[in-house]
Formats: structure tokens, sequence, C-alpha cells
């Protein structure tokens, strides 16, 4: 068994993104026929709560508009030019020994992870991008900021897909482990068709700042609704 999420659009009055946990039956393994009985079995779980639409964002998806949404075929542009989005991540963090590492910027997302200064540079303080310093509070403040200025250029190729005709009750991404993991693709997703929903989109991402503001403005999602854990007795098969 396993506990994943997944990520409700809501209001900004409940912070625009709620998490609700789910135990489902787990099938281990890398192979992706396993992925895709995980992700089965945590949209089943989720939809005997009375979630019926679900989108898994990842490479994993088979929805066209979910694989388009994973984080490591996005892009960033900076002032140094565009990136991988996860590369973007990892080369902005600011250590008390060190960083940013912005040579991480050149290469590719997996190498970028795995880069030995980022555990070897002391406890993380921020992040630092295109010269604006970004705080570990709210929690997943500058990895939605990255995620949102990606897909925002296919905002409206997005909305027709995820809001419109679809209009999809939650995001997922099998992938998240919440005990390991803070920043999700499927948290950020569901924060762009919040915001897309309450027509506040552009003006927050104007800037860094105004964005940032913007989100420490409202509880973070953890404290507003804390998750719970509904069992889902499911076969893997």
């Amino acid at each position: 068994m396993a506990v994943r999420p997944i990520f409700i659009p809501t209001t900004e009055e409940y912070g625009y993104v709620r998490r609700v946990d789910f135990e489902i039956p787990w099938a281990g393994g890398f192979a992706e026929v396993q992925k895709k009985k995980n992700i089965r079995s945590l949209h089943d779980a989720a939809r005997s709560a009375g979630y019926e639409t679900l989108l898994e964002v990842s490479s994993k998806s088979d929805e066209v508009a979910g694989r388009h949404l994973s984080a490591f075929h996005l892009r960033v542009t900076s002032n140094v030019g565009d990136m991988p989005l996860e590369s973007a991540f990892q080369g902005s963090k600011v250590f008390e020994q060190g960083g940013p590492y912005t040579d991480l910027y050149q290469v590719e997302p997996k190498e970028a992870k795995r880069d030995p200064r980022l555990r070897s540079s002391g406890a993380l303080k921020g992040f630092k991008f295109d010269g604006i310093a970004f705080p570990l509070s709210p929690t997943t403040v500058f990895y939605d900021w990255l995620y949102l200025s990606a897909i925002f250029p296919h905002r409206v190729w997005l909305q027709n897909r995820l809001d419109g005709e679809m209009r999809y009750d939650a995001f997922t991404d099998i992938e998240f482990n919440p005990n390991k993991s803070i920043n999700c693709q499927a948290k950020s997703c569901a924060l762009f068709v919040s915001l897309m929903r309450e027509d506040k989109l552009e003006q927050y991402l104007t800037s860094p700042s105004t964005f940032i503001t913007a989100m420490s403005a409202h509880p973070r999602q953890q404290e507003v609704d804390q998750p719970f854990v509904r069992q889902a007795c499911l076969k893997v098969g």
C-alpha cells in the first residue's frame, strides 16, 4: 500500500488548491505498465470519493495534455536564454554554503538533479533566478512560478483542454510522494486552473514580486485543509 494525493482546484478563499490523500494498492517496479496500474488505482480511489474526472500530469499520462504538462518537458525563459524547468529549479537553489549553481541551467534535468553540490552545500536557504530572490515560504512559490511561467504562453490551449469541455475535478502525479518531496507538477497545474477560473493568472504573473505577494496573502494549502486518507480496497491487476 502507498499514500498518494490528488490536487483539487479551488477558490482564493481556500488557498487555490486543496490536497486529498488516498491509500492505494501499490504495484512496485519501474516498468511503465506498473506505473499505469498505480495511476488507475489512484484515480479509481478518487472517483469512489466523488472526484469523477482526473488528469495524470506526467510522461505516463494517457492524455496528450497530461504528457505536455510534465515538468520534464517544459522550458522556462530567463535573461540567459531558455532552459529545462527542472534545470532552472535545481540551478537556482541557494544554500548556506553555496549556490545558486547556474551552470546547471545548461544540463539535462536528470543530470541537474544528481549534481553532488545540491547535497553537500548545507541547508537550503531559498532560490535566486534572474537576479530575483524567492523565499522558502510559501513552500512551493518558486516552483509554481517556474511552472506557471512555462505554460503561460499556452494558456488558451490549456484552458480549453483543462477547463473547457473536459472540466477536470483534480490532478495527479503518480511519481510524487508527499513524504519525500514538496513540489509537485500536479499541484502547480491545479493552481493554474484555479487562477484561470478566477481570471487572476495574468495579473499574478506580472512579476515575481507580485506572484510572491499574492501567494503569501493566502494560507498554505496544508494549513487550510489537512489532507486525509481514504482506504481504497482495490485490486491491482
